[in-house]
């Protein structure tokens, strides 16, 4: 008895706790979809309506996706975005592994310091160095091409630091026991890095697929026609083409979303699995 009234505190702050966090959490949550709450609502409803009480539902259509789709030559920009953002990502996950392997399991004259001279381009800004790529892109013949929007980001110094850091957290006796074995630097990245760092992988992965797809500065620079253009691009012509119409604009970014909210319901296990790597010792 004595015990069970001792516990009857803890176990009452306890639950105020868990419902306090999860308050919390309701009241963030709430916070962050009221955004696409007001999108949603204002791409459903008509022209005439969308200025009416904006925050409720009172009437729908879905004409103005359609509308956004057709006006905004979204099939075109989507797929140009896809091809894009596919290419970068799958290059710039090669080349960082390529690269952080070299770094951290390689031994040659100034590695370190060439190391820190790398990671110090990410302190370059991209403004700083966009008219020389703008121009190297335009000696190149690149203009209006997939070359040009794809080969400038192949690599990346983040990319390189995250997977050289994965690869350093890996036991040497693995690297001793591949040597033995006769596994060379390509077998070893292929049947041993790759499967243990396989959540960081897909962690880096999604950041530059959604970096990827969300840049609009780059592509705008380099691409004049509009066969070339991205799906950002297009946003950006339709909110001027239509500024009398904003549930038209809202329809076409809920239809540029949707591509990113689908690869992030598939592959959030990775993105948690990536963020949280290495910080819990088991």
């Amino acid at each position: 008895m004595a015990d069970a009234a001792a516990s009857a505190p803890w176990e009452r702050s306890t639950r105020i706790g868990s419902v306090g966090r999860y308050a919390l959490l309701a009241v963030i949550a709430c916070i962050v979809l009221f955004p696409i709450y007001t999108a949603v609502v204002a791409a459903l409803k008509p022209g005439n309506r969308v200025l009416v009480n904006p925050l409720v539902p009172d009437s729908f259509t879905l004409d103005t996706f359609r509308e956004a789709w057709s006006q905004a030559h979204l099939g075109r920009y989507l797929l140009n975005s896809a091809i894009v953002a596919t290419a970068v990502t799958i290059g710039q996950v090669i080349t960082s592994l390529l690269a952080a392997y070299a770094f951290a399991m390689l031994r040659f004259p100034g590695r370190n310091v060439l190391f820190v001279v790398y990671l110090a381009t990410m302190l370059v800004p991209l403004e700083a160095t966009l008219v020389v790529n703008r121009q190297t892109i335009d000696e190149l013949g690149w203009l209006n091409s997939y070359q040009g929007l794809v080969v400038p980001f192949l690599a990346s110094a983040f990319g390189v630091f995250l997977l050289r850091q994965g690869l350093l957290a890996l036991p040497k006796d693995l690297r001793d026991a591949a040597l033995i074995d006769g596994v060379g630097h390509v077998g070893f990245i292929r049947h041993v890095a790759m499967p243990l760092l396989r959540p960081t992988l897909g962690a880096l992965a999604l950041f530059v697929f959604f970096g990827t797809w969300n840049a609009y500065l780059w592509p705008n620079l380099i691409t004049n026609q509009e066969d070339w253009n991205t799906v950002q691009i297009g946003l950006r012509q339709l909110k001027a083409q239509t500024l009398d119409a904003p549930n038209l604009v809202m329809a076409g970014t809920i239809i540029a979303a949707i591509p990113i909210a689908v690869v992030l319901l598939i592959f959030q296990r990775q993105l948690i699995r990536g963020l949280t790597a290495g910080a819990v010792k088991g």
